[in-house]
């Protein structure tokens, strides 16, 4: 289904930004000449350091939905403003209380922790310092672990 009006793009963007682990910031600024394959070139990030984001099968798959514009568009065609206004008042609508939109990079990296190694993970995030990455945003499962070493 091909989202039509900018609630169904703040949509598809939260779960984009699921699982990509990209900021709001990097999603509205992403470019359809960036996206490349199984990857996304971010240029504009918080840090300032560009980086390559792999593409997970659901991302590819939620950007094939999106109406495909020339190299320089948006590929969400939503602006910052619009997607934390957008955010909030689909939360407040749904009552569901003290969730963000960054809240999803910290899922994202706790579920793309348990398929890579803490370097690639640091990667993906763009995090140049490992402590804020594992003790910020990386939320082990402690009852998958236990299972793992018996």
């Amino acid at each position: 289904m091909t989202p039509v009006t900018k609630t169904a793009r703040v949509g598809f963007a939260y779960v984009f930004a699921i699982e990509t682990a990209m900021r709001a910031g990097e999603i509205v600024n992403l470019k359809w000449k960036d996206i490349t394959g199984n990857t996304a070139a971010l240029h504009m990030t918080k840090n300032g350091h560009g980086r390559v984001v792999p593409l997970t099968k659901e991302a590819v798959r939620l950007v094939s939905l999106l109406p495909r514009g020339g190299a320089e568009d948006s590929v969400f065609q939503i602006e910052s403003a619009q997607l934390d206004f957008m955010f909030r008042r689909a939360t407040a609508k749904a009552l569901i209380e003290d969730l963000h939109f960054h809240d999803s990079r910290r899922e994202a990296l706790t579920r793309l922790a348990k398929k890579l190694s803490p370097m690639e993970l640091a990667k993906v995030s763009g995090h140049r310092d490992l402590r804020i990455l594992l003790n910020v945003y990386y939320a082990p499962d402690m009852e998958a672990m236990a299972a793992r070493i018996g």
